[in-house]
């Protein structure tokens, strides 16, 4: 709303700096610096009312150190982390920004089912919480809006570069010149590759048996990609949030590398000096994703070792969420293996050990075990380390993760 006041000011009435407001740049930094502020200051008066409501976490005996300690400890402070998200944006990003409006809708979605699950926990005192069809029923839900968005909505385009040669004949001699001109295209369902020289994938492709006019049927392949990804990212970060700080800290790390693909990728000269695929108005999402870590990090004030507040499923699946439609937006979102490396190898262990554990139990009689227990960081808690430790290496692997997928902009 601010930017929109200041666009006015500037036009009618000419006064001195408010232009500053046009940077992409500038409005990040005001949305992560506010972020921080009402995440740190308010949340701890969230986090009174959460006691005062006794929104306490019940915990479940796995037999891990400090695990009674923490039971009792207010949930439900995704809340916090939404609200130093939602404010900031509104405040400095341009609402009329489809990609903005799409991550505005993404946080409210994921947060009301995450919100309703952590509700029937707690007031309820059903410790399933929300029946996991219906949490499905969400993610998919959502899956479904982002890709029909991403594929139908008109300010969603990418920009062609190609290369155009100009031929001159002066006085018998042939002059020619090269120039690079962008072409816009609407409806495309193009990636990109990690790793890959000519990295650009259309998944278009995979519908060419339906004849000439396959390009039509593109989203037939890539609203179920996107259903996929919503799905896994947000269920691989809910599998994540186990320890203080885990969940918070490394989607932080995360976020950050996508804040620099959204930078890079919605600038005509970064992209055209790096060779990645320009998008035009992907820019303003920095604002948006600036906000959101600031928030992550403002969070982390409260909930690192030991927590005074958990984020709940309404603060872990709206997080996933998030994740995933901005990766999807920046079209990268077959890194997520790599940068979301942390949220895939606990999603991973959890695979495997229940898939394993059935195997066993089929052909042996008895069930036997990979991990002495899944997710990833309750087997490193059995084996004796101590949950700070493993959050920070954790989190250092997530920075390796996410240096090495920015890298990816330059190593193919």
């Amino acid at each position: 709303m601010l930017y929109y006041l200041f666009d006015f000011l500037e036009k009618h009435y000419d006064i001195p700096g408010v232009g500053v407001f046009q940077y992409i740049t500038f409005r990040a930094a005001l949305a992560i610096i506010v972020s921080l502020l009402i995440s740190t200051i308010f949340g701890k008066k969230i986090i009174r009312i959460l006691q005062r409501m006794q929104v306490g976490e019940s915990v479940r005996d796995l037999g891990l150190e400090g695990q009674v300690e923490k039971a009792g400890t207010p949930t439900m402070g995704g809340i916090i982390i939404i609200l130093a998200t939602l404010i900031p944006v509104l405040l400095f990003a341009k609402l009329d920004n489809i990609y903005v409006i799409m991550l505005i809708i993404t946080t409210i979605w994921m947060g009301l089912v995450g919100f309703t699950d952590d509700y029937i926990k707690v007031f309820k005192k059903d410790k399933e919480g929300l029946s996991g069809k219906f949490k499905v029923l969400g993610q998919v839900g959502l899956g479904i809006f982002v890709g029909s968005v991403m594929y139908f909505h008109p300010g969603v385009t990418i920009k062609e570069k190609t290369l155009v040669t100009q031929v001159q004949v002066e006085t018998e001699v042939v002059q020619s010149t090269t120039r690079s001109e962008f072409k816009e295209e609407t409806g495309s369902v193009k990636t990109t590759i990690p790793f890959v020289k000519n990295n650009e994938f259309d998944y278009a492709e995979i519908m060419r048996f339906f004849g000439d006019d396959y390009v039509k049927y593109a989203w037939l392949i890539f609203i179920p990609i996107v259903i996929f990804i919503v799905t896994a990212v947000s269920n691989g970060a809910n599998l994540t949030d186990g320890i203080d700080g885990l969940a918070a800290g490394s989607s932080a790390i995360i976020v950050f590398a996508l804040a620099v693909f959204a930078f890079v990728s919605g600038n005509i000269f970064f992209s055209d000096y790096l060779n990645v695929m320009f998008i035009p108005r992907l820019g303003e999402l920095v604002v948006f994703i600036a906000a959101f870590a600031g928030a992550l990090i403002g969070f982390l004030w409260y909930n690192t070792y030991p927590a005074q507040v958990f984020m709940g499923d309404t603060g872990s699946l709206t997080i996933g969420g998030i994740i995933a439609v901005i990766a999807i937006a920046v079209r990268k979102e077959l890194l997520i293996p790599v940068l979301c490396g942390i949220f895939f190898a606990e999603s991973l262990s959890v695979i495997l050990q229940v898939t394993w554990f059935k195997y066993t139990k089929k052909k042996y009689g008895e069930g036997r075990r990979i991990f002495l227990m899944s997710p990833l960081h309750h087997h490193y808690q059995k084996k004796g380390y101590h949950e700070s430790k493993i959050v920070t290496r954790f989190w250092i692997v997530g920075i390796f993760l996410a240096v090495l997928s920015i890298v990816t902009l330059k190593l193919r």
